[in-house]
């Protein structure tokens, strides 16, 4: 579960690198050039294959540990201790976990699957013809719906990250004395800016602060 975790982790690195291009405020050329190498590229694709098998892996692993967990738990202890004992985003990474799986559904639903399977109007950058996924983007999130889900999948990923973090790298390890205050405020400060970055991608859309 920790491995999986930090691989997901890695790929939330890219991609948010990824997306915050169109805040190059150059009508999205640098996003659809970044774009068509991730999904043209040989080596990319098939690193791609994995990272579906890393996602369904984890999938699998957090359900199987939620399943263990509340069997062990089937009688609650006599006095609950509530945040003084974990908090409760860390009690609650089962219920945080089906509401990312949800997320990710609507998002690969939004981007992933017309760029794969729908033929996307062109764009000439350069000379050369790129998919304009940009224009992709800008469409999806007209709708003010759609904007107000994905701030909320980013605070469930939030959150999911603030216990997800610093427990990988505890299982690994890293969670003795010396280290423990390190991968706690790494993890920290990785989810919020991570998620705050995600988070202001659609809301830079929809009030058209980037075009």
């Amino acid at each position: 579960m920790a491995l999986t975790g930090i691989f997901l982790i890695t790929f939330l690195i890219v991609h948010v690198g990824i997306n915050a291009c169109i805040w190059a405020g150059d009508g999205g050329e640098m996003f659809n050039k970044a774009a068509h190498f991730m999904g043209s590229t040989v080596v990319i694709r098939i690193v791609e294959v994995g990272l579906f098998a890393g996602i369904l892996l984890h999938i699998v692993q957090g359900y199987a540990i939620e399943i263990k967990n509340r069997t062990r738990k089937a009688v609650g202890y006599a006095v609950s201790l509530g945040n003084r004992g974990s908090k409760w985003y860390s009690r609650s990474m089962g219920l945080l976990g089906t509401l990312l799986l949800l997320f990710l559904v609507m998002h690969l639903s939004h981007f992933w699957v017309p760029s794969r399977f729908s033929e996307l109007e062109k764009i000439s950058i350069d000379g050369k013809d790129y998919p304009n996924q940009y224009a992709d983007i800008v469409s999806v999130f007209q709708n003010p719906l759609v904007v107000v889900l994905y701030v909320l999948g980013c605070a469930s990923l939030l959150y999911h990250l603030l216990h997800g973090f610093q427990s990988a790298f505890r299982t690994l390890g890293l969670g003795n004395r010396r280290y423990l205050a390190l991968v706690q405020t790494t993890g920290f400060w990785f989810s919020v800016i991570i998620c705050i970055a995600f988070a202001m991608m659609p809301i830079s859309v929809y009030f058209g602060w980037v075009r």
